[in-house]
């Protein structure tokens, strides 16, 4: 079946041509006015090293002038692009250079949500480790691992103190991301912990069993079915608006 992902927020966010200036001026100050083209061909070398993930031409870029929050076109920083990709070493080396590790592109992604979305277990590590916000207002970390049912990313982002009733713009909670996808393990994780909120509802009214009744997966409903009657709780009522 296939998954949209969700609708990410839009904070507001440098333009990257601000980042590109505030980079040619770094490096004109630390070493001497260059050639245009020579700027122009670090700034290349610089989105090409986080994409291919060298991290040792990344970290000598830096020592060199390059402002380590550089972006590209689309807004997206070092760290965030070699977080999508998954390069450890340049995510490590990044963070260590100090680059912010909370910075969202225009999309409203982290270079975290990004490694989580992806499946980059060791590279969303390195940044639970190097201070990235597991949570936050907006889709966070945690609701893209229970969309995408990554459940060893889960126990990490709990671990880390992301809160497992944080709504999602669309007011879904990452049991109800789980259970809407099928994603049995990520579920009976999630009802393992008792804060877990059973009653939650999302901003189309359907609470977490309905949503998973409503994409055929009766084995996640039952599952939270059986968890409400054991804790007796009364399921919710549920709001559904119809236009």
């Amino acid at each position: 079946m296939h998954k949209a992902l969700p609708e990410s927020q839009q904070p507001s966010r440098q333009p990257a041509s601000a980042a590109l200036r505030r980079f040619i001026l770094a490096a004109v100050v630390a070493g001497g006015v260059g050639s245009q083209a020579a700027l122009a061909g670090s700034y290349d070398d610089a989105l090409s090293a986080a994409n291919m993930g060298d991290a040792k031409e990344l970290v000598s870029l830096i020592q060199r002038g390059l402002d380590p929050d550089t972006v590209d076109a689309q807004g997206n920083t070092l760290l965030i692009l070699a977080a999508r990709e998954g390069h450890t070493a340049a995510v490590e080396a990044l963070a260590r250079n100090r680059a912010r590790v909370d910075y969202r592109n225009p999309a409203g992604d982290s270079a975290l949500m990004l490694a989580v979305l992806r499946g980059h277990e060791e590279a969303a590590r390195a940044l639970i480790k190097a201070g990235a916000k597991v949570a936050h207002d907006g889709w966070a970390p945690l609701h893209y691992a229970a969309f995408e049912g990554r459940d060893k990313l889960i126990g990490d982002l709990l671990g880390a103190g992301a809160d497992v009733n944080a709504p999602a713009p669309n007011k879904a909670t990452p049991l109800m991301l789980a259970a809407r996808n099928g994603h049995i393990d990520v579920v009976r994780r999630l009802l393992a912990l008792p804060q877990t909120d059973l009653n939650a509802l999302n901003d189309a009214g359907f609470s977490a069993d309905a949503w998973a009744l409503q994409n055929n997966n009766t084995d996640i409903a039952e599952l939270i079915q059986a968890e409400r009657k054991r804790r007796g709780i009364r399921p919710p009522a549920m709001k559904i608006t119809i236009e």
